[in-house]
């Protein structure tokens, strides 16, 4: 299938595959399911293994992608027919963000969606920063398991240097969250202003913070090392983030209505995108499942007459009456995409 440019509609009926379209997508561009780690149920039941290849044209030139996905082992990935082992190799050539409806869970759902939506900015910004986030988890995990193995009201002797590792690589994920949220939230709360005609306010809200972050980090370590010991794992880092989100002066998990809740969502991501354009000099390949569900018509009509334009957009819905006026429109019936 050939995606032209501006915006693309997929319309059918529900269980179609839709959202598998739109999934194979965001692999091709980012090497990661949105919806499960692992790669077994990515694969159509019955297949030995599952194949994408997409060719998207970037400023820099075309690039094509090419992945077997493999029920278990290491996938075969190559981009331009060169085998790829990172997916930060890839990232750092196409970009996308995706919206699902699973999104609502970073406006409703607890700090630990907030900080996963601000990592995956972080990467989608700067995919190289990937590894600091991986480190980070790996030293806490150690770290973890060393309280939990040990007895008795002295510190372990490794704690210190776990300490190091968790301070070193934990500054580093603290930053690029502070700086993925300053470009993300000018961003969504514009977004979402068109919206709605308030503004969204969204601010970082570290475990650690301070000028001298690192610092900071070993001080509130010590002040917490005698509950650690009792409690048997780490109580302070990046892992204890959070994310406040208010509408109209209210905290948005509590007090948001739920079409509040939804369009604070899907700016967010909006707000990503943006970011990502104005970072990289191109906007991103925008992908949109089923957005319109959680808005009253008024938000629909808005949301509708801001898409397109200079981004290449696929957009999921079930009815054809959300369709958008202009829209090129694919139908999708079995798993057959074909366009009107």
């Amino acid at each position: 299938m050939e995606v032209p440019p501006g915006l693309t509609v997929i319309v059918g009926p529900n269980a179609q595959g839709k959202t598998n379209l739109l999934e194979a997508a965001h692999y091709l561009l980012t090497l990661a399911s949105p919806r499960t780690a692992a790669d077994q149920p990515l694969i159509r039941e019955g297949a030995a293994s599952a194949f994408l290849r997409g060719e998207m044209e970037t400023g820099a030139g075309r690039v094509l992608v090419e992945v077997e996905i493999r029920p278990s082992g290491a996938n075969r990935v190559q981009v331009n027919r060169s085998a790829v082992r990172r997916r930060r190799d890839l990232r750092g050539r196409v970009r996308g963000v995706l919206f699902l409806p699973e999104d609502l869970a970073i406006v409703a759902g607890g700090p630990e969606e907030r900080r996963r939506f601000l990592d995956e900015a972080a990467y989608g910004l700067w995919p190289a920063r990937e590894g600091e986030r991986r480190a980070y988890d790996r030293a806490l995990r150690q770290r973890n398991r060393l309280l939990k193995e040990h007895e008795g009201p002295t510190p372990p002797a490794d704690l210190e240097a776990w300490d190091a590792e968790l301070v070193a690589s934990g500054v580093q994920v603290t930053a690029a969250r502070a700086a993925a949220a300053d470009r993300v939230a000018p961003r969504a709360s514009e977004w979402y202003e068109g919206l709605s005609g308030h503004r969204l306010l969204v601010a970082y809200a570290p475990s650690v913070q301070g000028e001298d972050l690192e610092g900071v980090f070993r001080e509130r370590l010590a002040e917490r090392r005698r509950d650690e010991l009792l409690r048997r794992s780490t109580l302070v880092g990046p892992h204890r983030d959070d994310v406040e989100l208010a509408v109209r002066g209210r905290g948005a998990r509590r007090f948001a209505s739920h079409g509040e809740a939804w369009a604070a969502a899907l700016c967010l991501r909006l707000g990503l995108a943006g970011a990502v354009e104005a970072e990289v000099g191109e906007p991103p390949i925008l992908l949109l499942d089923d957005p319109f569900s959680g808005m009253d018509p008024e938000r629909r009509r808005r949301l509708a007459g801001s898409l397109g334009g200079g981004t290449q957009t696929l957009l999921a819905v079930p009815d054809e009456a959300q369709i958008p006026q202009g829209a090129h429109v694919w139908e999708v019936r079995d798993g057959a995409a074909s366009p009107r």
